[in-house]
């Protein structure tokens, strides 16, 4: 594996008159869950095609497993894996079958395609439904039977194109430890994702596309530190104490406190998160201000999502972007 597992470097691509990547750059070390997070059109699905040899780019350069995908897009392919929104299973099928076929279909004989089921039955712990038609599988299920199908011949680069979308909190958290298996046995994971949670369980480093171009890229405690650290926050169970409460927070805080009226909250960043908690906490008891929720909470992904692009995340992405 060279040095990184995609490359991308000003990379363009246009659908008639809508600019879908303007100078795309992207660097994935191999090894890792890489998250590319954007807003509806920021062109994440138009990455994704580019690298994974679907469609030409109209300009730059991209590499996946140091292979040129417009140059080399056949080597490319029997090196990756490409798992989109919707499994790709034949319901009639079992489990066991579905990745026997696939198996035949990517050339493997009949012996191999039936050792290579069952061991990746048994990495997705999908061997006591293995001989149930996947009718029967729950979302979870059928999702880590579609990453198990994208793994028949151990790519060293998994694309996963939003894989939890509509799933349960149970099927979302069996797809998550999953993919964090791949990533133990050395697949390197570019995902997009809607659910900016998700990233930050399992992404090592993220992009945030906006426009076509990459405005941002680090560690998810890094990106939250472009909006500030830890802060303290108060929920009071009268509004009417918000002014006093705001005087407490802001003298402890030495930071001009915001004020959240419709929900009776004041916040500000804090150094020392602890003594901060705790200041405020026995100075609100001792002015007998009565409080609801105190506690300390960090920036989330989705503050920072909104602080780059303006946008929250949508649930789903044109067809063209």
């Amino acid at each position: 594996m060279p040095e990184n597992a995609i490359l991308a470097a000003g990379v363009r691509k246009s659908y008639g008159t809508k600019r879908a990547l303007d100078g795309f750059d992207l660097a994935v070390p191999p090894g890792m869950v890489y998250g590319l997070l954007g807003p509806n059109g920021a062109g994440k699905t138009t990455a994704v095609r580019i690298l994974a040899t679907l469609v030409r780019p109209d300009g730059g350069r991209a590499e996946v497993a140091g292979l040129d995908v417009a140059a080399r897009p056949r080597q490319v392919r029997r090196r990756i894996g490409l798992a989109g929104q919707h499994a790709a299973l034949d319901e009639v099928l079992t489990g066991r079958q579905n990745l026997r076929m696939f198996g035949r279909l990517f050339h493997l004989g009949r012996r191999r395609a039936a050792a290579r089921a069952d061991e990746l039955l048994e990495q997705f712990g999908l061997v006591e439904a293995a001989d149930k038609g996947v009718k029967e599988y729950s979302g979870g299920m059928r999702r880590r039977l579609d990453l198990a199908a994208c793994m028949i011949l151990a790519p060293d680069v998994l694309f996963l194109d939003e894989p939890t979308t509509g799933l349960d909190p149970r099927g979302r958290n069996e797809v998550w430890r999953a993919v964090r298996s791949l990533v133990a046995r050395g697949t390197t994971v570019l995902l997009t994702t809607q659910y900016l949670d998700e990233a930050d369980q399992l992404a090592g480093r993220i992009a945030v596309l906006d426009q076509g171009r990459v405005i941002a890229d680090g560690t998810p405690r890094s990106l939250k530190r472009l909006i500030g650290g830890d802060r303290v926050e108060v929920v009071l169970r009268d509004p009417a104490d918000l002014p006093a409460a705001a005087a407490v927070v802001a003298r402890v805080a030495s930071a001009e406190p915001r004020i959240d009226a419709a929900a009776a909250r004041v916040h500000a960043p804090v150094a020392d998160r602890v003594a901060a908690l705790t200041e405020v906490a026995r100075t609100l008891q001792d002015d007998a201000i009565a409080v609801e929720d105190i506690g300390l909470r960090r920036p989330t992904l989705d503050e920072v999502f909104l602080r780059l692009t303006g946008h929250r995340t949508d649930d789903e992405e044109k067809v063209t972007a």
